[in-house]
């Protein structure tokens, strides 16, 4: 049995690496979408390939609007979690472990202790150490402010700019980021080394960036669906709707929530890719 075999998650924990609630996962283990295993105490288990699970039937939700009949005849059908894996190209598993690694890397690097980086950033230290472990449990913000400290960006730890260049990139094609912050999907809409990174944001209901933080460049931001909240400079406050846009300057303090009870989609552009 490999390690990979071992490892179980809690239904939170499940939840937060699928991008969705807690009582979603309910929802679709009553609707016969996954069945999760059971602890001895009889709470619910689920191992790694019941997380890749969730992630697909995430992606056939979001992406192709399928109802959950139709999910689980996607599910279902001979191939289909080929044809999911490669359509969405999600970041999990080893791959997402990487982003850990390299800030772990860069820690020792600079000569730096788990305690030091932590104090500096303001974080617990055990929260830092499970993060360059696990890829895990750190809030954008705090990922975003990392990356500051070790003069580097989220993007580039991400490996956005080392992958090719598309010039093209089709509907459901996207590349992801790891999913390192609770109820953040973050999609690549242009891969390679360009002048802007272009993204596309999925915010599960109560995502934040959990504070605020500001780096060079500017930002567009231009709202799909759902509500989302932008507060510049902590007092400059901007309610965005469905077809809702937002243009300042990065420099400027900026922290943000999703604001509906459902999920918020919406494009972020900023350059140059300074995040």
């Amino acid at each position: 049995m490999s390690e990979r075999d071992n490892v179980h998650y809690k239904v939170a924990e499940a939840a937060r690496m699928a991008g969705v609630s807690a009582s979603t996962l309910r929802l679709w283990e009553s609707q016969g979408l996954v069945v999760p295993g059971r602890s001895d105490t009889g709470h619910r288990q689920y191992s790694a390939d019941d997380v890749a699970r969730l992630k697909k039937i995430a992606w056939y939700r979001t992406e192709r609007g399928l109802n959950p009949a139709a999910i689980r005849q996607a599910l279902d059908s001979e191939g289909a979690g080929l044809e999911a894996g490669a359509a969405m190209t999600v970041v999990d598993g080893d791959a997402s472990l990487g982003v850990g690694r390299k800030f772990r890397a860069l820690r020792h690097a600079a000569g730096r202790t788990l305690d030091q980086v932590a104090g500096d950033i303001g974080i617990a230290t055990s929260v830092l150490s499970t993060f360059e472990r696990t890829s895990q449990g750190v809030t954008f913000r705090v990922m975003h402010d990392l990356a500051e400290y070790y003069g580097t960006t989220v993007s580039k730890l991400s490996g956005e700019d080392e992958a090719e260049l598309r010039s093209l990139v089709r509907a459901g094609e996207w590349k992801f980021w790891p999913e390192t912050s609770p109820g953040v999907t973050v999609q690549v809409l242009a891969d390679g080394r360009n002048m802007m990174d272009c993204h596309r944001f999925v915010l599960s209901p109560g995502a934040s960036s959990d504070g605020a933080y500001r780096h060079e460049g500017e930002e567009f931001i231009h709202v799909l669906s759902g509500r989302f909240e932008m507060v510049l400079d902590g007092d400059e406050f901007h309610d965005l709707g469905p077809g809702d846009s937002l243009y300042f300057d990065s420099r400027r303090h900026h922290s943000w929530r999703n604001r509906h009870d459902g999920e918020t989609v919406l494009i972020w552009i900023n350059t140059p890719p300074t995040f």
